[in-house]
């Protein structure tokens, strides 16, 4: 079962957080600032971290900070009151993952934790083969019996995305969200834009093809 790290000196948040997160079937321990999670981070593997950035003793900056320059890459959702440019540059900065603004939807929070560690299991996987396919998510590398190449990283990510789950349908707001972040400012037909290019890029493959589903989405088949 996943384990998330609550790092939230608010009471009543952090058990809002625990209870929702629970019912959603994941494991759940909280602390009240930064270095009770870092100290957490010490005793224990978490796979994900939700952080408050006001905290005592020490903030969820300093804390995101510290976990980077040690090495440490579980992703990080920021959730603050405070929604200033400035204040999220910081956050990302610092080495954050992802950043709401309070008051938090619980249902959004948990869209975005899913879609986080899904992101880091692409990350952790490292490498996929699809039949004489192979793509090494290190370096974006892509390796056919016939030559080796690399792609832009948002064409890599969206192929490796949909490889992973061959024949299941995604649809392209799905994609979006996975690949492109839910706050990105780029439409859907963007997704249309880079299939286009990976259909164009593949047309000669004979492990997989990419199949729209029309009016949904697309999804990887193998041949």
């Amino acid at each position: 079962m996943l384990k998330i790290l609550i790092v939230e000196d608010d009471g009543e948040l952090r058990q809002l957080f625990s209870h929702v997160l629970i019912k959603n079937g994941y494991t759940v321990k909280g602390v009240t600032n930064g270095q009770e999670g870092l100290d957490a981070m010490d005793s224990s593997y978490y796979d994900l971290i939700i952080s408050d950035v006001m905290m005592p003793v020490m903030d969820g900056f300093e804390m995101v900070r510290q976990l980077r320059q040690a090495g440490n890459s579980t992703p990080v959702l920021m959730i603050t009151a405070k929604d200033t440019f400035d204040d999220m540059r910081q956050g990302f900065l610092s080495g954050t993952d992802d950043y709401m603004i309070k008051p938090v939807n619980v249902n959004e929070m948990v869209l975005r934790v899913g879609a986080l560690l899904r992101r880091a299991q692409m990350i952790n996987d490292r490498r996929l083969v699809l039949g004489s396919t192979v793509m090494e998510s290190d370096s974006f590398m892509v390796v056919t019996p016939e030559e080796s190449f690399s792609l832009p990283q948002k064409e890599f990510m969206l192929l490796y995305k949909m490889a992973s789950y061959p024949g299941r349908i995604f649809t392209r707001q799905q994609l979006m969200d996975e690949i492109w972040g839910y706050d990105s400012e780029s439409d859907t037909h963007t997704v249309d834009v880079h299939i286009g290019r990976l259909r164009e890029r593949f047309r000669n493959s004979t492990d997989f093809k990419i199949v729209t589903m029309r009016g949904v989405g697309y999804k990887v088949v193998k041949l």
